[in-house]
């Protein structure tokens, strides 16, 4: 075993080196992109395929209002969490909030296990009916398989940030078919600094991956149809509305969903979070049907007209007959999509916001048709196959905060290309809607709130990828409170150094000596004895805590107008120095190792 693993290595770093003296790194890239779009090509409909063998094996036989439909989705959630608990021992969730992470804060780095983890963890989840989607999970298995691709390959960062881009860029084009959203999506959302030159990577792993996808699956789109009733320009008001709804239904989406999950985690014993979570979607399942699965289904019913069929099977089938139970039926099905969501990943299943989100879209245009239509005295008819499709643009722009992301997937999922300035008037209105009451994404929120957040902002994007450790100067010479004066001159004698931190016995930090404050005396030696350490030393008037972000730290430097600062763990032991001149010499490092150039 161990001779072949050396035999491996062996060859490995035969091909990096022959690699280096044939090919340049340019045209390499190139070809790992292409090589990354053809595998999440693959994966993608591995994935696809798992998921609906798992379902037809588990509804083969089953009445469709069978109660099994309320115990399959618990069960997948079991399944997985069992899946990720004692096979992966990792957490595995929140794909897209990973890969950002992995960005930010851990050099592009994805851990091995990413690349095939997420991707059964989601087939499970999803086979058995869970309420949520496999596009996040395959997300993170392409930016984990472009992350390890270029660490084998010992890449440096800048390019293992861009291979993470490809792989997302990859997933997104093989799963949707959809090769302008992948490109789009990593600009938008993982908010990579390109360049010209650095988009073609990605165009090449988006476009091979739709292309592949084509090859296996055929010419199929997600939705079938095409818009056939065009938009007129007296209907604009009622899209700048929608675009509205959209945003405010957006801003419900998210802010619930953020304190949803946050209230799970509250919960410390698993298995009770996972009874909670399985009852929780039971009971919504069952009072809800449309919530079963990743709904896709459910919004071509919507697309083909068949909406009173979503009814079959609930509490309001009997209604069905009425205008109100319907709207009402709907809207509470909108609602609730994101308690089912939240529960089925809470409860130990994996899955993403993609699916749940276009669910909830889709709801929302048609509501918004339902009620205009229903309103005679407008005098006015508005197709809600059109306004089901800018209703999914919408709350993609809204929730991923992400309007050209929104705009080409609802494009390319539905071949709606004659729509394309409805989608954007919806995308770009419901985007400035959320963004008035939320700056950051879903995704991001959580990172932003820990300062941890990449952005394209250049300045704070490189502090973001900076931490106080990058730049902690120890080279100061320690003194205690109880040294003499006597003592302290010696110490200046040998030192380089203008400040010397205070430490007590227990190494904390409690005060600061500067060189002008014994200047005054320290040539006096008949005070050599009689002043203490303690006695003229200052408190610092601000202290640095290791854990702190760096963009806090500048901020601190901005408001004291100091040149340097003292750095403490969180207990308030003595760690050093941080100084601007450190900072703005690892600043220029980070930025020409990190950001892609031509």
């Amino acid at each position: 075993m161990k001779l072949g693993l050396a035999t491996g290595r062996t060859l490995l770093e035969r091909l990096i080196v022959w690699r280096e003296q044939h090919i340049s790194e340019r045209y390499f890239i190139l070809l790992l992109s292409l090589s990354i779009g053809v595998t999440m090509a693959l994966l993608a409909a591995f994935l696809k395929f798992i998921i609906h063998h798992i379902e037809r094996f588990l509804l083969l036989g089953i009445d469709e209002h069978s109660y099994l439909y309320l115990i399959l989705p618990a069960l997948g959630i079991l399944l997985s969490l069992l899946f990720v608990r004692y096979v992966v021992r990792d957490d595995i969730s929140h794909g897209v909030t990973k890969v950002l992470s992995a960005i930010s804060q851990r050099k592009s780095r994805l851990k091995p296990h990413n690349t095939w983890s997420s991707l059964l963890a989601s087939a499970i989840t999803i086979g058995f009916g869970g309420s949520v989607g496999a596009e996040s999970p395959i997300v993170l298995t392409g930016a984990a398989i472009g992350s390890n691709f270029g660490r084998l390959f010992r890449l440096e960062q800048r390019n293992l940030m861009l291979l993470i881009g490809c792989g997302v860029a990859g997933a997104l084009g093989g799963i949707f078919k959809a090769p302008i959203t992948g490109l789009v999506f990593v600009i938008e959302v993982l908010l990579l600094d390109l360049t010209m030159a650095s988009v073609l990577p990605l165009l090449v792993s988006s476009v091979s991956a739709a292309a592949v996808a084509y090859i296996l699956t055929g010419k199929e789109i997600l939705f079938q149809f095409i818009p056939t009733d065009p938009y007129h320009i007296e209907r604009i008001p009622l899209m700048i509305l929608l675009g509205i709804l959209c945003g405010l239904i957006s801003l419900y989406f998210s802010k619930t969903m953020f304190r949803i999950e946050g209230a799970f985690k509250r919960v410390e014993s698993r298995r009770r979070r996972y009874f909670i979570s399985a009852a929780i979607l039971s009971l919504l399942i069952f009072l809800f049907p449309p919530l079963y699965g990743e709904g896709y289904d459910a919004i071509n019913t919507l697309l083909d007209g068949q909406y009173i069929e979503l009814l079959e099977g609930s509490l309001f089938e009997g209604f069905a007959g009425s205008y109100w139970v319907v709207f009402a039926f709907f809207l509470l099905t909108l609602l609730f999509k994101v308690f089912a969501s939240v529960a089925t990943n809470s409860g130990g299943g994996c899955g993403g916001l993609f699916a749940p989100t276009l669910f909830a879209g889709g709801f929302t245009g048609f509501i918004f048709s339902y009620l205009v239509n229903y309103f005679s005295s407008l005098q006015v008819f508005i197709s809600p196959k059109n306004y089901i499709l800018l209703g999914m643009a919408g709350l993609m722009a809204g929730v991923m905060h992400a309007p050209l992301t929104g705009v080409f997937l609802i494009a390319e999922l539905s071949g709606g290309y004659n729509l394309f300035l409805p989608l954007m008037l919806v995308s770009l209105t419901s985007f400035a809607t959320i963004r008035i009451f939320m700056p950051h994404s879903i995704y991001s929120l959580r990172l932003a709130e820990q300062g941890k957040l990449l952005t394209h902002q250049k300045d704070t994007a490189v502090l973001t990828l900076m931490n106080v450790e990058h730049v902690l100067e120890q080279d100061f010479e320690r003194v205690s409170p109880d040294m003499t004066l006597g003592e302290m001159v010696r110490v200046i004698s040998v030192s380089h150094r203008n400040s010397f931190p205070v430490v007590d016995s227990q190494g904390m930090l409690v005060g600061i000596v500067e060189l002008d404050n014994v200047r005054n005396i320290m040539f006096r030696p008949e005070l050599y004895e009689r002043y203490r350490v303690r006695r003229f030393m200052v408190t610092p008037e601000v202290k640095v805590y290791a854990s702190m972000p760096m963009t806090k730290v500048m901020r601190l430097f901005d408001e004291t107008k100091a040149w340097k600062m003292p750095v403490v763990d969180d207990e308030g032991r003595y760690l050093g120095f941080i100084s601007k001149s450190a900072i703005f010499n690892s600043y220029r490092e980070v930025l020409n190792a990190t950001f892609i150039g031509d």
